[in-house]
């Protein structure tokens, strides 16, 4: 049998059980563990820095308009999490797919890609149900890490009978290859530059996933292009990272913004040993999250450094991994060169500049 024959039947079967999936019109509502509240309000915006005072006053809820006291709308999802060690009901189409695909050796996920709709603020005390549907499989594609499939489902989050909130959740899993050659060393360093001049033969050409860009996002990523890290600065002059929708100016202006030294002090870290990540050819390495100079924080990767000598505290620089345009049809791997921020441990001169 025929390697596209093989493939066509596989398809046929993976597209009949998508359509049974989708004609069972979704799972039933699901709801949250506990009603919206203050608590858990504060601990999600305490983690993010998101110091908008109607989540938390009365007064300043009221000034703005509302009611009283309302919830973040991206806590949508906060509401109706399973919690640790839950499985998903056998109705949910998220994961009747993924068992779908599993079972046909789509195993590994590539991919994964959020859109979301806020309808209303919810309230502290209200009671959030979740529902879901699949809308979309398309496939097979052609990836840079072998054939794979995406599929959408749709979340519904509901107070009472009223849509409060929905999200379309993209996925692209793929079938991973059933030998993986280990990169050369001429593939791995590729054409990748480091502004700082470090060695660059842990990550291959094609294969580091690009980061998601928004019209929100645009003008950070444009400033790494450029090699710098830009901070959005809001309408009260205070400084906010990651940037938030500029909801105070027109949709045609750019966020405003300054601009980063780059240097800062390793405020937390994680070391990654599992699973393997596309790209990397070199385990563990260091995810760390900086306290910048002007006060924000932000994540990247901290390279040049044994990860047993990172500690709090540790004084780190910005440093640029130029990308070279990549071939391929995927819109995850793109053609465009990009560029990737990280961080490096600061040398003496650069600690004592600042």
């Amino acid at each position: 049998m025929s390697d596209d024959t093989v493939t066509n039947e596989r398809a046929g079967r993976i597209l009949a059980a998508a359509d049974e999936v989708r004609d069972s019109g979704g799972s039933s509502r699901r709801a949250g563990r506990d009603p919206i509240n203050l608590p858990m309000i504060r601990n999600w915006t305490e983690a993010i820095g998101d110091v908008n005072p109607v989540y938390e006053s009365e007064e300043a809820a009221r000034e703005a308009g509302h009611e009283g006291l309302v919830a973040p709308p991206a806590m949508a999802q906060v509401w109706t999490m399973r919690g640790l060690g839950r499985t998903r009901e056998s109705d949910d189409p998220l994961g009747r797919m993924t068992d779908i695909l599993d079972a046909e050796g789509f195993t590994s996920v590539v991919a994964t890609n959020c859109d979301s709709t806020y309808h209303r603020y919810t309230r502290p005390g209200e009671e959030v149900t979740i529902s879901s549907v699949l809308t979309d499989v398309v496939g097979p594609k052609t990836t840079g890490l072998g054939e794979g499939w995406f599929f959408t489902t749709r979340n519904y989050w509901r107070v009472g009978d009223e849509v409060v909130a929905e999200m379309d959740f993209r996925i692209l899993k793929f079938r991973p290859p059933a030998t993986k050659a280990e990169p050369s060393t001429e593939e791995a360093a590729g054409a990748i530059v480091s502004s700082s001049g470090s060695p660059t033969d842990d990550l291959v050409v094609g294969k580091v996933l690009r980061p998601s860009v928004s019209q929100d996002t645009r003008f950070f990523w444009d400033g790494v292009r450029a090699h710098e890290l830009r901070i959005q600065r809001l309408e009260d002059g205070s400084l906010q990272h990651p940037p938030v929708p500029a909801l105070w100016k027109d949709k045609t202006e750019q966020t405003d913004y300054v601009v980063s030294s780059g240097r800062g002090t390793v405020f937390s870290f994680v070391t990654h040993h599992a699973p393997r990540v596309p790209g990397r050819t070199r385990f563990p390495f260091v995810i760390a999250l900086v306290e910048l100079e002007e006060g924000v924080r932000m994540l990247g990767e901290l390279r040049d450094v044994d990860p047993a000598e990172v500690s709090i505290g540790m004084p780190v620089q910005s440093e640029f991994l130029d990308m070279p345009g990549e071939p391929g049809e995927d819109a995850a791997f793109g053609t465009e060169p990009w560029t990737l921020y990280a961080w490096r441990p600061a040398t003496t001169d650069e600690e004592g500049s600042k």
